[in-house]
């Protein structure tokens, strides 16, 4: 236990299913204003918080169900010497292992005690990217076929693993992910000079895509084939905004990925880029906004609101500020909108607008109150609709 609780001081640094709490409070500096009115980002530096002192956190799965999750390596030792990471090869750091028999045996004491529900298991590199693989998936095989836990499994997959490595992995995990850290190769070399983005980072996505398009379904775990994910590193190696959601719409489009999750850099004594300032968290923020619109709310990358240099605006939504430059002369009407044409409505998501379309079966919709009882926000939806070819008498300040 004490060994797990000593891995957890970083595991901040790798955003997955958790719930994440906010920083900076409701008074979070925004650029030209003091504060902001509604709500502050969410960042991976400030995450929910450990319990007894490991590292579990409040998680939400693809599902939507919440659990307790264990978020742990295998070992903190690594052979690569990647600039921000706390694990680096070159930083003077206690490091932990953890054999897969020991681990298995530990998560099922801790999920028998009802101290967690589920697992994110990842690694740093020892050994080489394939070995390091194997003790991952050993651990996985420990505890499905001989300990028997059918619960939620997180797997990371090692640069450098084999394909099937990765097939292996897509029988044993409800999710896989790797960690691309920046959005192509000419940034990687400025966090990671030795990871090669093509061949370790991308090919194992392209690879789990290939398995899920190729082979049936019954071949994965629980009958269905995992979700994948990754991560990327923001600020820390001079990309912009453009670059970072560019890579990532090629990602759902081509490669099916669940979800994209942004970790703001935070410098880290003892590495190469600990004099570099810490990314605004209200950057993150609004890089999560914007993956959603692409992933959820049917948006193309251009027409994102991106700034000459190809950054998104930090004091504004990114939803909101195309809804400012599109939709303010020209309001939806609720009555006749599509579900397309709905969900590009500030303060109406995708369950919103398929209510919204349930209510107009059974007639029409007069107020903004009826709206409200759909679960828009109406603050923010009203400056924008029209009910009944009208604009809403009610216009309240929507929000950031």
């Amino acid at each position: 236990m004490e060994k797990l609780a000593g891995l957890g001081d970083f595991m901040h640094f790798e955003p997955a299913e958790e719930l994440r709490a906010p920083v900076g409070g409701q008074n979070a500096s925004l650029p030209g204003q003091a504060t902001c009115p509604s709500f502050s980002p969410r960042s991976t530096r400030d995450p929910s918080p450990p319990r007894n002192g490991l590292p579990v956190y409040h998680a939400v799965m693809p599902g939507g169900k919440r659990i307790a999750l264990l978020k742990t390596l295998l070992t903190s030792a690594c052979e690569r010497d990647c600039y921000y990471c706390p694990f680096r090869a070159g930083r003077d750091y206690r490091r932990i292992t953890f054999k897969p028999e020991e681990m298995a045996q530990m998560f099922m004491r801790l999920y028998q005690g009802r101290a967690v529900q589920g697992l994110f298991l990842s690694s740093g590199i020892a050994g080489g990217g394939m070995r390091t693989q194997d003790r991952l998936i050993a651990t996985a095989e420990i505890l499905r076929s001989r300990l028997g836990f059918q619960g939620y499994l997180h797997l990371k997959l090692m640069p450098g693993a084999e394909y099937a490595q990765v097939e292996r992995a897509l029988q044993l995990a409800d999710r896989v992910s790797v960690n691309l850290e920046a959005p192509n190769t000419r940034r990687l070399i400025r966090l990671a000079p030795q990871k090669a983005f093509l061949d370790e980072l991308l090919q194992p996505l392209k690879w789990v895509e290939e398995i899920r398009r190729s082979q049936p379904a019954r071949k994965g775990w629980n009958g269905r084939w995992p979700s994948t994910t990754t991560q990327f590193v923001v600020g820390g190696a001079g990309e912009t905004d453009l670059e970072l959601l560019d890579t990532i719409f090629r990602l759902y489009r081509d490669l099916r990925l669940a979800r994209a999750y942004f970790s703001g850099f935070n410098p880290v004594e003892d590495t190469p880029l600990e004099n570099l300032p810490a990314e605004n968290p209200w950057r993150e923020h609004r890089l999560y906004q914007a993956s959603f619109l692409l992933h959820d709310y049917g948006f193309d990358l251009e027409e994102l609101p991106f700034s000459a240099e190809g950054n998104l605006p930090l004091a504004r939504d990114p939803k909101l500020a195309w809804a400012e430059n599109n939709l303010s002369h020209s309001p939806v009407e609720i009555n006749r909108a599509d579900l397309h044409e709905l969900m590009r409505i500030p303060g109406i998501g995708p369950k919103g607008a398929r209510a919204i379309l349930g209510a107009r079966r059974k007639g029409r919709l007069h107020d903004l109150g009826e709206l409200r009882a759909y679960g828009v926000q109406i603050g923010r939806a009203a400056p924008f609709v029209l009910l009944d070819g009208r604009r809403p008498a009610q216009q309240l300040a929507f929000h950031l």
